[in-house]
């Protein structure tokens, strides 16, 4: 195993928090002196750079959202020089303005470092091909593993989304060892293969790395079982870095593992701001330690998740699979409800194909919330029948709330090359 492992991988948990200290206070510097956004923060909370002499001191300081970035549209947020600025992506924006960020050439080298560490910590070794089929473009997802990937040493397949018919076509011909793509993608794919006739369990692939969007254990036995693969969980957010903040290691399958030489974690209280103890559920905050063109500073992701000890490396904390985003949380009649609840109930029960869409409508001043979700191709009208019920009651049962269910044909949802859309609100006529 040592050999496998860089030297950040390899320090102790002391020599780890040295270093976190050491480039916080340097970030915060940074941010300070360059960023007009951070320092009128820190100046209205009372606080400068240096009142951050330990790890503890950064919950004293201010928080960054989403919503200050797209208030500083496109380049306020920046820290260096435009000439400095190698790449800039960006979000979809499809909710408003697009949160951009940049990237300088040393951004650019650890971005590749720590997404080469992620593939190696789930199982990529140089010389193995990986499919990179996350979108290419101002999204972060392809080229941020594509660099990752070859910075390890592998050979690239950039085939980026859509096309299912050639994805399939292109992994028989080049025989991957990897892929890289968001979980409801490849169960795209994976109908592909059936619907072409072909085996998922006879390709060469051997591991698939998934992020871009919460899955389920479920999810992972259903890929696992049925392409044959190792699949693990990657994490990143553009406005921390992209792909690579967080990777989940193949010989533990037990949360991911933050690279928290180059991103320090906090799990704070969604409401209140607090910072919770390892081991309490709350929102993910990341503050950078390294970036050069764009440092954030206590950035709220609104992802949730806990943090826990170190396992397969042992000085880096876990964080849980992501069980939804605090802005994704569907509130029915009181009680909180997330897709990846949903998930779980659809994917345990027999009859049921694993695509799905929460439809959320209004019926007086009531909020009705239907499952749409697909059958299986086999699945005969009274299988169908009892799947619905099953959904209905699981729902009832375990999450506290009554909801709709209805049982589509094979292939009606909407596929989506990226992020799928679980939630459809329709009761502002949406």
């Amino acid at each position: 195993m040592a050999e496998t492992l860089d030297a950040g991988e390899r320090m102790s948990r002391t020599e780890l928090a040295a270093l976190q200290v050491e480039r916080l206070r340097a970030t915060l510097h940074h941010a300070y002196e360059n960023v007009g956004f951070h320092r009128q923060a820190f100046d209205k909370a009372g606080l400068r750079p240096e009142d951050c002499r330990t790890l503890g001191d950064l919950a004293r300081f201010p928080f960054t959202t989403k919503a200050d970035l797209r208030d500083n549209y496109p380049f306020g947020m920046f820290a260096v020089d435009r000439s400095r600025v190698r790449r800039v992506h960006a979000s979809s924006g499809t909710t408003g303005l697009p949160t951009v960020v940049g990237y300088t050439d040393r951004d650019l080298d650890t971005w590749a470092d720590v997404v080469a560490r992620s593939i190696r910590a789930a199982g990529g070794r140089a010389g193995h091909t990986v499919h990179v089929a996350y979108g290419y473009g101002l999204f972060t997802g392809g080229l941020g593993a594509h660099y990752g990937a070859e910075r390890l040493g592998c050979t690239v397949v950039p085939a980026s989304g859509g096309m299912t018919a050639r994805q399939v076509r292109l992994i028989q011909d080049f025989r991957p060892e990897i892929i890289m793509v968001t979980p409801s993608y490849m169960l795209t794919l994976l109908d592909e293969f059936e619907r072409q006739g072909v085996d998922p369990r006879s390709t060469s692939l051997k591991v698939g790395i998934f992020g871009a969007e919460p899955w389920t254990e479920e999810m992972r036995r259903e890929i696992e079982e049925r392409f044959a693969i190792d699949a693990v969980d990657i994490y990143g957010l553009s406005e921390v870095m992209g792909p690579g903040v967080a990777q989940e290691c193949v010989e533990t399958k037990d949360g991911l593992h933050i690279w928290a030489d180059h991103f320090y974690p906090e799990v704070v209280d969604p409401l209140t701001g607090e910072v919770l103890p390892d081991g309490e559920q709350g929102e993910l905050v990341f503050t950078s330690l390294t970036k050069e063109a764009m440092p954030v500073v206590r950035y709220r992701t609104r992802d949730l998740t806990r943090l826990l000890p170190g396992t397969a490396r042992p000085a880096f904390r876990r964080m849980e699979k992501v069980t939804g985003r605090s802005d994704d949380m569907v509130i029915l009649r009181g009680v909180n409800l997330f897709p990846t609840q949903i998930e779980e109930i659809v994917l345990r029960t027999p009859g049921l194909a694993p695509h799905f869409q929460l439809r959320l409508t209004r019926n007086g001043r009531l909020d009705v919330l239907t499952v749409r979700a697909e059958a299986r191709a086999d699945a005969t009208r009274e299988e169908r029948a009892e799947a619905a019920r099953v959904v209905a009651a699981a729902v009832k049962d375990g999450i506290g709330v009554s909801v709709g269910v209805e049982v589509v044909d094979p292939e009606t949802l909407e596929r989506s090359v990226g992020k799928i859309k679980r939630i459809v609100d329709l009761r502002d006529g949406g």
